[in-house]
């Protein structure tokens, strides 16, 4: 039993088998199926279960995407008042350099996050990945005496790991 789409019409009828003659109960139109419509009509309806399956943690890629460009704006002024803070004490350290450099990666990051949410492919993930990953590793490897920079470095992380989780789901 399948459902198929009247060709006058376009009613959906439903509970049709290969070789019957059936009418549209919309329109009146009198058709009889082959077996092709049929299997036309099977993969047709399995084709859209599979749209609507949809990719892999999508809903978590847009959330942490639009976050990851705002938060962008809160590390870009924090990173700049740590450098600030290093240029007038003097105390040689590179925080400040660091956040904004991981405040730009994150806002790639969301940027790419965003854009390929409903990706079933794997070359978006593979670039969140990539971003913040190398995020993370600037952030936790320059944060010093601005320790915010820990924390944004640990939400990169948290993102490129969940990141890693679509790419193996979507195999």
């Amino acid at each position: 039993m399948a459902n198929v789409k009247c060709a006058k019409c376009g009613n959906l009828i439903s509970g049709v088998s290969a070789g019957q003659t059936i009418k549209c109960p919309k329109c009146g139109h009198s058709m009889k199926l082959s077996l092709s419509s049929n299997a036309s009509a099977n993969a047709a309806a399995s084709a859209s279960k599979k749209k609507s399956a949809g990719a892999p943690l999508a809903t978590w890629k847009l959330v942490s995407g639009i976050l990851s460009m705002v938060l962008f704006l809160l590390v870009s002024f924090q990173s700049c008042a740590a450098g600030l803070g290093n240029a007038i004490t003097n105390n040689g350290e590179s925080s400040g350099s660091g956040g904004i450099i991981l405040s730009i990666l994150m806002l790639s990051g969301g940027i790419v996050s965003v854009a390929t949410r409903k990706s079933e492919r794997n070359g978006g993930n593979i670039a969140l990945i990539i971003l913040f990953l190398l995020a993370s590793l600037i952030g936790f490897g320059s944060a010093g005496s601005f320790v915010d920079l820990n924390i944004w470095a640990a939400w990169c992380l948290i993102n490129a790991i969940l990141a890693i989780i679509a790419m193996a789901k979507n195999k």
